[in-house]
């Protein structure tokens, strides 16, 4: 299993963010860290998160990507674009609500070139168990299913900070 890594290009107002490989909490203050640097963007007219390459994902990564989302639409922009070609992820897309918040795709309707690494983030753990539970929280509010799957997980890293 290769480790996660996380690539982004913008171009005329059009972002995509890649993830490849084994994405986990591991890279959450990285992954919210871009987006809100990229979310601040005035220039941004629709989004793109491919994860046409992602082997896993775990749930912290897929609350800041629903978080993404949600702060599109606060913005009044399209539904982001969300490409997965893993079945196994995918059902856990769908399962989690993600189609309510994307336009879900089982194909890349484009190739990716010119594509920049975003740069690693390095907090402290109690940063990033904030983020964990941000994340989640994101999670818990998109249905009834997540709500019972991570309120403990939620609960329990509350009582940690």
């Amino acid at each position: 299993m290769s480790d996660g890594e996380i690539f982004y290009a913008c171009q005329d107002g059009h972002y995509v963010l890649k993830f490849m490989g084994d994405v986990r909490l591991t890279l959450c203050s990285t992954i919210d860290k871009h987006l809100e640097y990229f979310l601040a963007r005035e220039d941004i007219q629709d989004t793109l998160v491919d994860l046409t390459e992602t082997q896993n994902i775990d749930s912290t990564s897929l609350g800041l990507v629903a978080k993404l989302a949600i702060k599109c639409a606060e913005r009044g922009m399209p539904k982001p674009t969300l490409v997965s070609t893993n079945p196994d992820i995918t059902q856990i897309l769908l399962a989690m609500g993600f189609d309510r918040v994307f336009l879900l795709l089982d194909f890349l309707p484009t190739s990716l070139k010119d594509l920049q690494e975003v740069p690693f983030v390095q907090e402290s753990e109690n940063e990033m168990r904030l983020r964990i539970i941000q994340a989640h929280k994101v999670l818990i509010d998109l249905n009834e299913s997540n709500r019972s799957a991570f309120r403990d997980l939620i609960e329990t890293l509350e009582k940690c900070t």
